[in-house]
């Protein structure tokens, strides 16, 4: 029983971190109907931006974070600015095969500016586990999780209670509707792709220090599919709670099979969660189901 709790408390602090970086997914997707494929690389841009401030420039971490961070707000905002607002009014499928070009120029762009070796982002955190009732606890899966509520809950104020939010909200509802009420759509939509940089830039400081940063940190973008899809695409709640679902079955999973096939296990459950989902309910648990009158 230890054991099981064990697995289940680390894959839903594991699960927290996914739900950040699904943040920028239905972000993106309720102001512009459009899914990020790009969303991995901007995570992967953001933890090699931390790791040169971090260890290349030897900045102390107070001063590189808010960088960090700055840099990938103006990134969001450069990306929206110079390669999706001329976009707009073109069929969904252009833009969509725009944010799958930009994954593949970020994935060979960041290995020619900081070179194809993995690099760290050190943190000040223990390495070593904590013990909580019995259980083992990693020091880093907590933080992780802690910096993920903390973000989660103010982009949640930020939404329901600030004048920008609202209108952001009401851009996702409705944009002719909004642009007739006097809301800038463009530059809610160049918000939406500051705030998504933000969110990429700690999810590649979380992430960057729990996997090391290379190319292949952009497969975070793949891992949380299955959690907007299984929360819904237009969810902010289904995204948090999508997170912790996925993180607890593969970790609980991975901990129960893998000694019986070799390992392999969370590689394809949140997979399978995924394509349960899509033949249940397509829009998603909490997500919004659209129905189309003729």
């Amino acid at each position: 029983m230890e054991f099981f709790l064990e697995l289940l408390v680390n894959g839903l602090l594991v699960g927290m971190m996914y739900a950040l970086v699904a943040l920028s997914f239905v972000l993106i997707y309720k102001a512009t109907s459009v899914i990020n494929f790009a969303q991995g690389e901007l995570v992967m841009f953001g933890g090699f931006i931390a790791a040169a401030m971090l260890t290349r420039y030897d900045l102390p971490l107070a001063m590189a974070l808010p960088v960090a961070l700055g840099l990938m707000i103006s990134f969001g905002f450069m990306l929206e600015r110079g390669m999706l607002r001329p976009l707009i009014g073109r069929p969904v499928i252009a833009i969509i095969m725009a944010t799958v070009g930009l994954a593949s120029v970020l994935r060979g762009l960041a290995p020619m500016i900081w070179g194809a070796a993995t690099k760290d982002v050190p943190l000040p955190l223990p390495v070593r586990p904590f013990i909580l009732f019995g259980l083992f606890i990693s020091p880093l899966n907590v933080v992780a999780a802690a910096a993920s509520v903390v973000f989660l809950a103010g982009f949640g104020y930020f939404f329901k209670k600030t004048r920008t939010g609202i209108a952001m909200r009401a851009v996702a509802d409705d944009q002719q509707a909004a642009m007739s009420m006097g809301i800038n759509v463009s530059s809610i939509f160049a918000l939406t792709w500051g705030i998504a940089g933000l969110v990429s830039a700690i999810g590649g400081v979380i992430w960057g220090n729990f996997l090391g940063v290379d190319t292949h940190l952009a497969l975070v973008g793949l891992k949380v599919f299955p959690v907007v899809i299984l929360g819904g695409l237009d969810s902010v709640l289904g995204a948090i709670l999508g997170g912790l679902i996925v993180g607890a079955v593969e970790n609980v999973s991975a901990g129960f099979i893998d000694p019986y096939v070799g390992g392999g296990t969370k590689d394809f459950i949140p997979y399978v969660l995924m394509i349960i989902t899509l033949m249940i309910r397509p829009s998603g648990f909490f997500g919004r189901e659209i129905i189309d009158r003729v």
